[in-house]
């Protein structure tokens, strides 16, 4: 799990879904908490910000009972779960509230009905790893409020 918290891995794999045209502001670790109003998931993901996009990015392949499940295509699960790449135009409505221990928790509303629940953690995992974790958490819950939300 701690390869997960490589600020040089996240950025790879943030830049690999930017648009063309677009430069990751910042990025950072963080947990899903829903897909939709309906479906609790909670898994890790990378969410960065551009000027006109959010960025939500699985880690890893995802884990049961210490196994691995492979899916062939992340990319494409992602997208078909809950997109990888949201312009922030589409976004309806964005609520921003204090979590435990720190954590902040994102709901966004989509304007074609979609939903997609964000938790941000206080710290970037253990060890140094993600260095400017803080710096960017800031940066994308800024750019959040910017566009409704209230923190």
């Amino acid at each position: 799990m701690n390869s997960i918290f490589d600020e040089h891995k996240m950025i790879h794999v943030l830049e690999t879904c930017i648009p063309n045209g677009e430069t990751l502001a910042a990025g950072i670790h963080g947990v899903t908490l829903q897909v939709n109003k309906k479906k609790t998931s909670r898994f890790d993901v990378y969410i960065g910000i551009t000027k006109d996009y959010l960025i939500v990015s699985e880690c890893e392949e995802r884990k049961y009972l210490n196994e691995f499940y492979h899916v062939p295509d992340l990319r494409k699960t992602v997208a078909e779960d809950i997109g990888v790449c949201f312009p922030l135009a589409d976004i309806q409505s964005c609520e921003i509230k204090n979590a435990i221990m720190g954590a902040v928790n994102c709901s966004i509303t989509l304007k074609n009905g979609g939903f997609l629940k964000l938790q941000f953690p206080k710290r970037g995992g253990l060890g140094k790893g993600m260095p400017r974790h803080t710096e960017y958490r800031e940066k994308i819950i800024e750019k959040l409020i910017a566009l409704n939300g209230s923190r």
